[in-house]
Order: structure tokens, then sequence, then C-alpha cells
């Protein structure tokens, strides 16, 4: 896919780490609870754009948290993929 790692939340991916800098998904809640603190950046040349966090927010465990909930509570659940039947051998 793209050779990082991907964050989970439950069954919802709500951020990336590519290059060792993290990415949020961006949610409307969650940029207003951000408010200034991040600039846009892509994880992976063609991702859609995300919140990157750095610096001293990233040692915040507690404001990280918030932000990860918020961002999990405010993303729809993933689409389900049609399975393709197994191949029949004769």
């Amino acid at each position: 896919m793209f050779g990082e790692y991907a964050l989970y939340c439950d069954e919802k991916v709500v951020a990336l780490v590519c290059d060792n800098t993290l990415y949020v998904k961006i949610t409307e809640a969650g940029k207003q609870f951000v408010g200034d603190k991040y600039q846009e950046g892509c994880a992976y040349p063609g991702a859609k754009a995300s919140m990157q966090i750095d610096g001293d927010l990233l040692e915040d465990r507690d404001w990280l948290s918030q932000l990860i909930t918020i961002t999990y509570e405010h993303l729809p659940l993933p689409k389900i993929k049609n399975k393709k039947p197994a191949a029949k051998l004769v």
C-alpha cells in the first residue's frame, strides 16, 4: 500500500505514520479541537491531506488521545468490500 504504518481505533484507520511523522485524518471536530496547531500534509504521494502533528504535541499523551478519540467518533465506518468467490478446481 504505502509502506509505513496505519493507526487503527477499532475498525477505523484514524492516522498514518510515514517518514517519522504523524498524519491524523481530518474531521471538522478534529480541526476545531486542534485549532491552528497543525499543518496540512500528505502522508505519501496521492494520499488525501491530513493534519500533520509535530513537536511537543506528540509528547502530550492526553491531548493526542483526545484528538484520536474525536477523529474516531467523526469518521464513517469503512466500506465493506465484496470478496471474490474462490476459484473452483476441476
